[in-house]
């Protein structure tokens, strides 16, 4: 299932991209309105999901960094150890790509780079990026995976 590296490098390749695009044609924190929903807006996140411990003084850049290079391995050998199930080398591959867009950006500039912004009425949801959503959509699409097939124990006792 290692053939669905594409996918994650497809992913990686479309994240720099949009970030390259988002930190060129916007200006730092000042909000684009695109729809009453959703802003185009540029932060820097120097922490990790919705900007946890964005304020601890650097060693955070590091230490996620190395956490994702050791998740990213983790996700290579489980893909590779996967034998016909599309479905979850799909979710693997999304996660891979989104932590290793995220990853790049943490290694070169100390932060990543974010501009997706959704909000509703006076509640606003933390920017994120196209990476984000690869994780995210992958994660979900792995939570599912467990109730879309019975497992190999449920299976042997039954």
């Amino acid at each position: 299932m290692l053939k669905w590296l594409w996918l994650a490098a497809s992913i990686v390749l479309l994240d720099l991209g949009t970030k390259w695009l988002a930190t060129d044609m916007l200006d730092y924190a000042i909000s684009v309105p695109v729809f009453p929903f959703f802003n185009f807006t540029l932060l820097h996140n120097t922490g990790a999901a919705f900007s946890f411990l964005a304020g601890a003084g650097g060693w955070q850049r590091w230490f996620f960094a190395i956490l994702a290079v050791g998740i990213s391995v983790m996700l290579v050998k489980w893909l590779a150890s996967i034998k016909d199930d599309k479905w979850l080398a799909v979710a693997i591959a999304l996660v891979l790509g989104g932590a290793l867009g995220n990853l790049y950006d943490r290694v070169l500039f100390g932060y990543v780079v974010d501009f997706l912004h959704f909000y509703w009425g006076n509640n606003h949801f933390p920017a994120f990026n196209l990476a984000d959503s690869a994780i995210t959509v992958g994660a979900i699409m792995m939570a599912l995976d467990i109730f879309r097939k019975p497992s190999e124990e449920t299976t042997e006792k039954a």
